[in-house]
């Protein structure tokens, strides 16, 4: 059976799966509850993973969502637990390192569990700390906002820049219907928009493996597929905060974590619309200003590289122009470029590039050629893998959410450095990366985005 016809409760077989791709996928997620009501099995959680005393972590907002029920139910339990709310200091909790310390000066070492009631900046807080003091790390979720439930990897703040940190996943999951429908809408919008860019993850995935030969599975990609066809169904039901398009986000967005751990990166679940919105997180943080919710800037960016996948269909790259890029790149003027857009955090790119080479001339040849002499089958995989673009805008259209970068108030300028340093904030191989190897880059950006 295909990892996208099987449910989520499934997949978490402890067996794992030899797959053709010739590894062994594998989920150490040994409790997994999603519906109505099942916040009350938070005590049989704590006792299968058989722990007695957990360390409560939550925020002011995820403690009066769902926190003061941990607690009392716990209690109710007999129990002995330690609760720590992060106190609020800016407009909501961030993924920050002084976060992270501040669960760590509070921790009774003592407890034998971390417990997160929160969604992605807690969880991602507390698989972190898990892995740093070896302790099995638990979440009960309060909004279907984000893929990272089930994923083995935080999405963090380091240094102002956005950075993926491989820690472990949660050993135990429990999200509670009835608790998600009544989280802030913009926090369903962003768990839609999530989901809905899988459909770009995993074309960009294929292409890397045909570029640069990355590894690529099949069958982890299947799980994304099915996922994010399935989602696209449940649109209308979400400004209604009906339970059964509530169920299908969260289940996809489990569902996604756990492609991202049988792949062990989370590169079956974000593409360039994911470095879109880190691009415009950055940007924030080094102005001083708030940005939205990363799901809700993931699903405009993934509009916006739809639009850019479409004019690549009828595309073909130019040999003669691609080495001319090749011949004439100039090293100082990108550093220049770096330094304009990335500002403070230009050294944390340069180190980035000085370990991956990806602008080094002989690695930019061969995906160059690469490119140009496999063009057929980059474009055969467009055609499988990208979505129906006006389903996917009506779908998020019918959501209500934001559905251009001006909503999020970032300016055309801002759209065109991100797609353009989109390949130099990580070593991921994108959409731009290609475009940029051919020497087009620079000409489809201001094709798209005129300054």
């Amino acid at each position: 059976m295909k990892f996208g016809e099987m449910s989520i409760h499934q997949l978490i077989d402890p067996k794992g799966f030899e797959c053709e791709c010739g590894r062994t996928h594998v989920i150490d997620l040994k409790f997994l509850r999603v519906g109505s009501g099942v916040i009350q099995t938070v005590p049989e959680a704590v006792q299968t993973l058989g722990c007695s005393y957990p360390f409560i972590v939550c925020d002011e907002n995820t403690y009066e969502a769902a926190g003061k029920s941990v607690a009392e139910i716990l209690k109710n339990a007999g129990i002995k637990f330690k609760l720590y709310i992060l106190p609020t200091r800016k407009e909501r909790t961030r993924p920050e390192e002084i976060e992270l310390g501040s669960v760590a000066m509070h921790f009774d070492p003592k407890c034998d569990l971390i417990l997160g009631v929160g969604s992605g900046v807690i969880n991602d807080i507390c698989k972190i700390f898990g892995y740093v003091t070896n302790k099995p790390s638990m979440i009960v979720g309060t909004a279907p906002s984000m893929d990272g439930y089930a994923s083995n990897s935080s999405s963090m703040e380091v240094n102002n820049v956005k950075t993926t940190i491989y820690t472990q996943l949660p050993s135990a999951i429990i999200l509670d219907i009835d608790i998600l429908k009544n989280a802030p809408m913009r926090m369903l919008w962003a768990g839609f928009g999530d989901i809905m860019a899988k459909f770009l993850s995993i074309c960009e995935w294929k292409i890397s493996n045909i570029v640069t030969g990355e590894y690529f599975c099949d069958n982890v990609s299947d799980i994304m597929r099915t996922t994010a066809k399935r989602v696209i169904d449940f649109a209308p039901g979400i400004p209604k905060r009906d339970p059964e398009a509530i169920q299908a986000i969260s289940e996809g967005l489990v569902a996604a974590g756990m492609a991202m751990s049988f792949a062990e990166m989370s590169r079956p679940a974000s593409g360039l619309e994911h470095h879109f919105s880190h691009m415009w997180e950055m940007m924030a943080l080094e102005r001083g200003k708030p940005y939205d919710l990363h799901g809700i800037q993931v699903g405009v960016a993934t509009l916006l590289v739809c639009e850019i996948y479409d004019k690549l269909l009828s595309f073909n790259p130019n040999r003669e122009k691609a080495e001319k890029f090749l011949r004439e790149f100039d090293p100082k003027k990108w550093e220049a470029n770096v330094v304009r857009v990335f500002g403070d955090t230009a050294p944390e790119i340069f180190a980035i590039e000085k370990k991956a080479g990806k602008n080094d001339p002989k690695n930019h040849e061969r995906r160059m050629n690469n490119i140009i002499n496999r063009w057929d089958e980059i474009h055969d995989t467009m055609v499988e893998e990208l979505p129906d673009y006006r389903k996917l805008y009506e779908a998020m259209k019918v959501c209500g959410m934001p559905m251009t970068p001006e909503e999020l108030d970032f300016s055309v300028q801002d759209v065109q450095d991100a797609f353009i340093c989109s390949r130099d904030m990580r070593d991921r191989y994108l959409m731009s990366s290609m475009l940029w190897d051919i020497g087009e880059l620079y000409d489809f950006a201001d094709k798209f985005f005129p300054v």
